[in-house]
C-alpha cells in the first residue's frame, strides 16, 4: 500500500439546498463517480491527486446550478497519524468495495460466455455484444486503476481477471470464427 503520507488529502464541503433534490443527487453521484468517500457529515474527502482534482470543476458547476449552491475545497491534514489512517482506511474501503465490485462483474462476464457456449451460440452479433461488454469492463477498469491512488492489491487481482476475461473471450471468437468460415479446401 502506497503511503499515505505522499499526498495531501482535500475536504469537499457541498453546498447544496434540500430542494429540489435533483441538485443534491447530482452533486452526490458525481462526488461517488470521483472517487470521493464521506469524511463527515456533509463533507467528502479525495487524495490530492491530478485523477481527483480533475473533477472538481464539475461538482462546483453542478452545486451551483442550485440557487446559492457552491463547494468548498480545503487542503487538509491530520493532526495525528491516526487521523490521517482515519482517512486513509475509509478511503482504502471504497476502493476494496470497487475492486469486489469489479471481479464479479468479471465472473458475470466469464458466466455469459459459458452459457453462450453450452447453448453453442455462436454468432458475430453475440461477438460483436460480448467484445462490447468486455471493452466496458476495461474502461470500469482503467477509472478505477485511475482511483487507487494507495496501490491496492486487490488491483492486481483485478487485473489479472480482466486479463483471463480477455483470454476467454479470445477463445470464444475462435469458435465463432470456425463455425462461421468455411475453412480452405485441402488441395
Amino acid at each position: 500500500m502506497t503511503d499515505v503520507t505522499l499526498f495531501s488529502w482535500l475536504l469537499l464541503i457541498p453546498r447544496v439546498p434540500a430542494q429540489p433534490t435533483k441538485h443534491r443527487v447530482a452533486v452526490w453521484r458525481e462526488l461517488r463517480r470521483m472517487g470521493a468517500v464521506p469524511a463527515a457529515s456533509g463533507a467528502w474527502a479525495v487524495p490530492e491527486l491530478p485523477a481527483f482534482t480533475e473533477h472538481l470543476d464539475a461538482v462546483r458547476a453542478l452545486a451551483e446550478r442550485a440557487d446559492g449552491g457552491g463547494l468548498t475545497v480545503l487542503q487538509v491534514s491530520g493532526r495525528s497519524d491516526a487521523d490521517t489512517a482515519t482517512l486513509r482506511d475509509a478511503f482504502a474501503a471504497a476502493r476494496v468495495d470497487e475492486w469486489a465490485e469489479f471481479v464479479a462483474d468479471c465472473g458475470k462476464f466469464d458466466d455469459e460466455i459459458d452459457r453462450e457456449i453450452a447453448k453453442q451460440k455462436f454468432t458475430f452479433g453475440e461477438l460483436e455484444e460480448e467484445e462490447q461488454s468486455l471493452e466496458r469492463l476495461r474502461r470500469w477498469h482503467r477509472d478505477l486503476l485511475r482511483r487507487d491512488a494507495l496501490a491496492l492489491p486487490e488491483a492486481t487481482a483485478a487485473t489479472e481477471r480482466l486479463a483471463a476475461c480477455t483470454d476467454k473471450l479470445a477463445g470464444y471468437a475462435e469458435r465463432v470464427f470456425e463455425a462461421n468460415v468455411p475453412s480452405d479446401p485441402a488441395p
